[in-house]
């Protein structure tokens, strides 16, 4: 019988946590890697009986679930975030593609955001790959944006159930975790000598609205819909605009800038 690791990378996650660990009482284990919580979150991760570790040296999210799939011993991975749930459904599907010929599940999340479910605006059914076996498979390291490499060519299936996901409670939630985002994007950006315009930013900006609004039926999701695209065309356009802000004089009141000279 195969077995399978359920792995979270966590931090401050006390708000989320055990509605997550309580649909995960059917794996074999459950791997903890926290990058610093201040909070109860280690606390309700021991309570379910997890394999706590800590890591504070945050090298971005790909490099962290490769730090937390080092640390899982079982035959499959199980990636998973605190704010997302397990339904029956998908808990059949993954028993049952665990104990078959290795592959990689790929997984339609259902998202939860600003009161409703979105079932359209490029969302759903967005598979994301979650399930994989252990030596085969990896993700990236991407400081953001971080994806699973498949360098065994193992074939991607699509399984039955919901992942569901409680995303974004508030604008204000939305706005600050999109930030921290458009700032890792653009470091990333950034590392690799990549420049971008404001022209640029404004026009990725829009080209996301009308793909997200339009292209891929957001109006079927009612305001939300409306308020997710106009959101997702803000935060398109400030992380071009914090990657073009960056190519620009350093601030000569800071005092590690070069003097200005007249």
């Amino acid at each position: 019988m195969s077995s399978i690791s359920a792995v979270l990378i966590l931090k401050n996650e006390e708000q989320n946590l055990a509605d997550c660990l309580q649909t995960l009482d059917w794996v074999d284990e459950i791997v903890v890697l926290d990058s610093g919580s201040t909070d109860n979150t280690l606390e309700i991760a021991k309570s379910f009986g997890a394999k706590v570790f800590v890591r504070e040296d945050w090298e971005g999210f790909g490099e962290q679930r490769r730090r937390a799939q080092e640390l899982a011993s079982c035959d499959w991975i199980f990636m998973i975030d605190a704010d997302e749930r397990v339904t029956p459904e998908l808990k059949q599907s993954i028993q049952k593609l665990i104990q078959g010929e290795p592959a990689i599940a790929a997984i339609a999340r259902l998202s939860w955001c600003f009161g409703d479910y979105i079932r359209y605006s490029g969302w759903y059914p967005k598979r994301v790959s979650r399930v994989y076996p252990r030596q085969l498979a990896h993700y990236n390291d991407s400081l953001v944006h971080e994806k699973l490499l498949n360098p065994n060519n193992l074939p991607v299936t699509n399984i039955l159930g919901d992942l569901l996901h409680y995303t974004y409670d508030n604008v204000h939630q939305y706005l600050v975790k999109s930030a921290y985002y458009a700032s890792l994007w653009a470091d990333a950006r950034q590392q690799r000598g990549k420049k971008a315009s404001l022209g640029a930013a404004l026009g990725h900006g829009i080209w996301r609205f009308i793909r997200m609004y339009i292209l891929k039926l957001g109006f079927l999701d009612g305001r939300q819909g409306l308020l997710l695209a106009l959101l997702s065309g803000h935060y398109t356009f400030v992380k071009y605009a914090d990657l073009w802000v960056r190519q620009q004089a350093p601030n000569p009141a800071r005092k590690d800038s070069p003097t200005k000279t007249t």
